[in-house]
């Protein structure tokens, strides 16, 4: 199968060897670019095993080379419909490991509000990213970065591969989804949302996900991921698999 040429892979030996350098690539990305921007900057959190490593990761670098996120907004790619503080939170785990030990603002910190039903939870934090982000031309919101895990099943973020075209091609930023996992009531970024981002740096780690983003990458895959990959103009991917 033809791999996609819109893509830029990035392979480690592991996945503590991955998320250190995806944390470096990030935190000089933004020394770089944040002492000349008008505007906030704004990054999207994923969930799961990898992005406990990135949280990790980027709080002892930021600890030790002394770094300001003070400009950074943090909103999330998806949340499951829980309290914010259920241990099935996405919001908590990065709260544990990232928002709560460098001290962030919560005035920068804009979480989906789980707690809510999933229709109210997706309809306010799709107004509170309106709030702080600039909109493409499309009249999607434009986020700086969202970094983005990939399930066995190629999905990303709570995109499912059950999706219907009809629900896939919804123009919400935020949208609620009944996941193929538990737990089963989400809200996640739609895909168009995702395709007007600034950029997308997909963390594919772990084993069982071989033949998801062998799929994934191939002109002719129809999973979640490969989706997002043709919506866009170019995606970074960082992975521990061998493709």
């Amino acid at each position: 199968m033809a791999q996609m040429s819109n893509i830029d892979i990035v392979t480690f030996a592991d996945d503590q060897k991955l998320a250190s350098a995806v944390a470096g690539q990030w935190l000089q990305e933004l020394g770089a670019n944040l002492p000349f921007s008008g505007t906030p900057y704004s990054v999207a959190l994923s969930g799961g095993r990898i992005a406990r490593r990135l949280f990790e990761s980027i709080t002892s670098q930021v600890k030790a080379l002394n770094i300001s996120l003070k400009t950074v907004h943090f909103f999330w790619g998806d949340e499951r419909c829980v309290p914010p503080n259920h241990p099935e939170s996405n919001y908590a785990i990065a709260n544990e490991l990232l928002l709560a030990p460098l001290k962030i603002s919560t005035n920068h910190i804009h979480r989906v509000p789980g707690e809510q039903t999933p229709k109210i939870a997706a309809g306010q934090a799709e107004s509170e990213l309106r709030r702080v982000v600039i909109e493409a031309s499309t009249g999607q919101p434009v986020i700086d970065l969202i970094f983005l895990g990939m399930g066995e099943d190629g999905h990303v973020a709570s995109l499912f591969p059950v999706e219907t075209e009809v629900i896939m091609a919804d123009k919400r930023a935020y949208r609620p989804v009944i996941a193929t996992k538990p737990p089963p009531e989400r809200v996640t970024l739609g895909y168009q949302a995702i395709a007007a981002a600034r950029q997308v740096w997909v963390l594919a780690s772990g084993a069982g996900k071989e033949q998801a983003l062998r799929q994934s990458l191939s002109t002719e895959g129809s999973t979640p991921l490969a989706r997002v990959l043709k919506l866009r103009r170019n995606t970074k991917i960082f992975t521990d698999i061998v493709v």
